[in-house]
């Protein structure tokens, strides 16, 4: 890392390291949590190439750990429903071939399938996450991706097919 870019992150730390902390709690409403995404937004804007392509750090950082505490909610709710997809309700039968389905190695086995995908959804390149999940989670068509993306749609769909790709590698064992 060169010295500028080591100046500007430790700059940004001092000035807004705290603050950054508060900002993310009062979405994920875990101090916790709130530290864990902060570091990750540090070490997110710290990989980006060249410091030069950044008009405004801050912001940029800010909406960084924003984005990262959204995923974290998002991965939450989905982790929730999930779950209790796959748990029984109060009064319904509980079968065989339902405690099949129920089995702590499928239960676990799932999880972490899901972690899986989690984790290959944040090595994706930011534009290409951000158009899948707004496909995925927010229902857009690619045009509508296209508009509030300010890309083209044949990127929409480039992006959207490597967030596939990418998940079905990972869950898809190798022949």
């Amino acid at each position: 890392m060169n010295k500028a870019r080591k100046t500007l992150l430790e700059r940004l730390f001092t000035e807004h390291g705290q603050a950054l902390v508060r900002f993310v709690s009062r979405i994920v409403k875990s101090p916790d949590d709130a530290e864990d995404i902060a570091q990750h937004a540090y070490l997110r804007l710290q990989k980006l190439s060249d410091e030069k392509e950044l008009e405004n750090p801050r912001a940029y950082l800010y909406q960084i750990a924003n984005n990262l505490a959204v995923d974290q909610l998002r991965r939450g709710k989905l982790h929730v429903e999930y779950v209790s997809q796959q748990i029984p309700m109060e009064g319904e039968p509980y079968t065989d071939d339902h405690a099949d389905h129920q089995s702590p190695e499928r239960l676990l086995a799932a999880r972490q399938q899901l972690q899986s995908i989690y984790e290959t959804m944040d090595k994706l390149p930011i534009k290409c996450r951000q158009a899948f999940l707004l496909h995925r989670t927010r229902g857009l068509s690619y045009s509508e991706i296209a508009k509030e993306m300010n890309i083209s749609v044949s990127s929409v769909e480039k992006y959207i097919l490597q967030a596939l790709k990418a998940c079905r590698k990972k869950v898809t064992p190798e022949r």
